[in-house]
């Protein structure tokens, strides 16, 4: 029979178990890395639930890059892009040296950040009312009331408006009613940009209320049983508990329409462009609209999407490595096994 080991002291068997035990931190890291081959077999199932996705972008966004090979020609389109005359960067050049380009840049930024300043954050507080409301019930109504402009179309909101804020609208008829001058808000230049704010806050505040309630939901609600507990009135949980939970979503949210800023809204401002004049209402999406498929420039009109897409890209990039160097994910990071 064979002869069974004594036990070790206490002490000995937690030294080998230290000395047996797999190493921990950034060495396990480093020890652990797994091949791509090996990422993308433990991956699989998800992968393949994200390849009808990806296909999307490959064919509706990623494929059509091809088409800025335009901004380089002096395109015809009975000549294709394989026999149309190559330029190089003459149409940067005749875009960088005409007026109205750089109108349309300025109206574009302009309208740019009012909208970032000042639309940002009126999602975020609705969605801090909405998860107020005690009432189940009340707050499915109050959501389902304000999701529902996002549903309608432009022509019908910008009508909307114009039957209250236009010339012979609402709100002339209660100023002329009061004694005061008639004031005619959609065809006033100086209004212009608080106008579309206006208008894109009715018609998509509610709607950007989905992620950031989905983010209010994740938070512990322990934490505001603790922030209680120690005497934290409404403000104080506010500021020290419901920030920080969505902080990371707001900073995703924001990273996405820096990518988006010289993107403004194509049809809303086409709608209102004749009311106030190119001078106020051309911008980069007009800019392209019009001298692109009615001038029949395409090279400029390429030229002008290449360099928003240049400036977009950048914007996102920078913003999420200021985003990492915060201790934020932002939205992507890279790999890290």
């Amino acid at each position: 029979m064979a002869e069974t080991a004594p036990p070790l002291p206490r002490e000995k068997r937690r030294q080998k178990a230290e000395t047996t035990s797999p190493p921990t931190g950034p060495a396990a890291v480093v020890q652990h890395r797994l091949t791509l081959r090996q990422r993308l077999k433990r991956d699989r199932v998800m992968l393949l639930l994200t390849l009808p996705g990806l296909l999307y972008f490959v064919v509706f966004h990623y494929v059509p890059l091809l088409g800025y090979v335009v901004a380089f020609q002096d395109y015809q389109p009975y000549l294709g892009y394989m026999h149309s005359v190559w330029v190089g960067f003459a149409n940067f050049s005749a875009a960088f040296g005409e007026p109205a380009f750089w109108s349309a840049t300025f109206n574009t930024l302009e309208i740019a950040l009012i909208q970032l300043v000042f639309f940002f954050p009126i999602p975020v507080a609705l969605a801090l009312l909405l998860n107020s409301i005690a009432s189940d019930r009340i707050r499915r109504f109050v959501q389902s009331v304000v999701y529902l402009p996002h549903f309608i179309g432009w022509v019908i909101i910008v009508s909307i408006f114009q039957q209250i804020l236009g010339g012979a609208g609402l709100l002339p008829d209660v100023l002329d009613g009061l004694g005061l001058p008639r004031y005619d808000m959609m065809s006033d230049p100086d209004a212009f940009p608080w106008l579309l704010t206006l208008q894109v806050a009715w018609k998509d505040a509610g709607w950007g209320t989905i992620i950031i309630l989905a983010a209010l939901l994740n938070i512990d609600k322990q934490q505001y049983e603790a922030a209680a507990i120690d005497g934290a009135g409404r403000i104080r949980r506010l500021w020290h508990v419901t920030l920080p939970g969505i902080a990371p979503v707001l900073i995703l949210l924001l990273i996405l329409n820096l990518g988006q800023i010289l993107s403004v809204g194509f049809e809303q401002i086409l709608l209102q462009r004749d009311a106030v004049g190119p001078d106020a209402g051309e911008v980069l999406d007009t800019y392209v609209y019009y001298h692109g498929i009615k001038d029949n420039d395409w090279g400029v009109a390429a030229a002008v999407g290449l360099i928003k897409a240049v400036i977009g890209t950048a914007l996102v990039l920078g913003a999420n490595k200021l985003a990492h160097r915060l201790g934020h994910e932002g939205v992507y990071r890279g790999a890290d096994r």
